[in-house]
């Protein structure tokens, strides 16, 4: 890998990994899928270019990420605040996807490296709304019953989270394929019907947070949405599930 690192250069490094793409999950939403991917790309050839390995990559997410929710459970909402929780949560989630094309690049995939990645996906999804429910409590920003709604994200967020894990792991254990094909140009209708539910959208909706009230109004849209699509997912996945169970 040391060879290919220092003969390479970036723009080497990132032509290839655009070759190199993995297929998107039939559900990853527009942000996701248009932004944040080709963001990570850009990451990627950066991280490879310094040798860094891709857990290395994981851990430079998790700094960003952990960064941004330790500023919001920190402080109050400020528009200051904000741009600063936004900033670190949406390069964290860049370096979140840096680290599978590093991986895929240099060969040095692993299931640790696969577990260490879920591990910090799933305390982010739990620890940010909990983050949020303690910055309006400290700044009594919001009446009480407002922190009901980061509440229910934490519960959402983390069932979404580990059904949609679960489920893929499951459909890997009956060979069904879980990604959609790489190739085309236009933008998805699907993957734009999803946008609510988008982690990348959500970290720039805290750009609002100056604007306390209308951030709150943007947030609860977004976990009432989130949450009328895990409702549907699982009914989605359990007949799916169910299906895969009776083959054979």
């Amino acid at each position: 890998m040391s060879s290919q690192v220092q003969g390479a250069t970036f723009r080497e490094t990132y032509d290839r990994l655009a070759q190199a793409q993995k297929g998107v999950a039939r559900s990853a939403p527009a942000y996701s899928r248009y932004v944040n991917r080709r963001l990570g790309r850009v990451f990627a050839a950066w991280a490879y270019g310094r040798g860094l390995t891709p857990n290395q990559v994981t851990g430079i997410s998790a700094l960003f990420t952990f960064t941004g929710i330790g500023v919001l459970a920190a402080t109050t909402p400020r528009w200051w605040a904000g741009l600063v929780v936004s900033l670190c949560l949406v390069i964290g989630y860049a370096f979140d996807s840096a680290d599978g094309q590093v991986a895929r690049l240099s060969g040095t995939g692993s299931s640790a490296g696969e577990w260490l990645d879920h591990m910090v996906d799933a305390t982010k999804v739990a620890v940010l709304p909990l983050a949020l429910a303690v910055s309006f409590y400290r700044a009594e920003a919001m009446p009480t019953v407002w922190l009901l709604v980061p509440l229910l994200n934490a519960v959402v967020s983390s069932v979404l989270f580990f059904g949609m894990i679960l489920t893929e792991q499951m459909r890997k254990a009956h060979g069904v394929r879980s990604t959609a094909p790489t190739g085309g140009s236009g933008l998805d209708l699907r993957a734009l019907l999803m946008t609510p539910t988008d982690y990348g959208v959500l970290c720039l909706v805290f750009l609002l947070l100056g604007a306390v009230t209308v951030f709150a109004a943007v947030y609860s849209v977004i976990v009432a949405l989130t949450a009328a699509f895990l409702v549907a997912a699982a009914r989605k996945w359990f007949r799916e599930i169910a299906a895969l169970g009776q083959v054979g």
